[in-house]
């Protein structure tokens, strides 16, 4: 069964960093385009950015230019580096393949907040 274990999210200030990790098992994400998904208590989970199996990135317009996925295929594990971060990035962000497998993970928090 897929298990998506995400972590590095926590309280930070607006204008600063954090990285998420989400490692994978029961799938090899070499096979997969991985994607970041976030939501907010009361809506509905939104997609962040996805990364190719070819390492083509695709983002929101809210988050361009400020956050980046990468992805580690010998680690089965997605990155995301969250730069200049602002109070509305406020969510649980989760990873899942761009076909959102079953289950999810139970995501990690971030907080942006001063």
């Amino acid at each position: 069964q897929v298990q998506f274990v995400e972590s590095g999210g926590g309280l930070v200030q607006p204008g600063g960093s954090l990285r998420l990790s989400c490692k994978a098992f029961g799938i090899f994400i070499k096979e997969y385009s991985m994607a970041w998904y976030r939501q907010v208590p009361g809506q509905e989970r939104e997609r962040v950015g996805s990364i190719s199996l070819s390492n083509i990135t695709v983002y929101r317009d809210s988050v361009k230019g400020r956050f980046t996925i990468s992805r580690d295929n010998a680690e089965n594990t997605v990155y995301l580096q969250m730069n200049s971060l602002k109070p509305e990035d406020t969510a649980v962000y989760y990873c899942n393949s761009n076909i959102r497998l079953n289950p999810w993970g139970l995501g990690t928090r971030v907080t942006v907040s001063s």
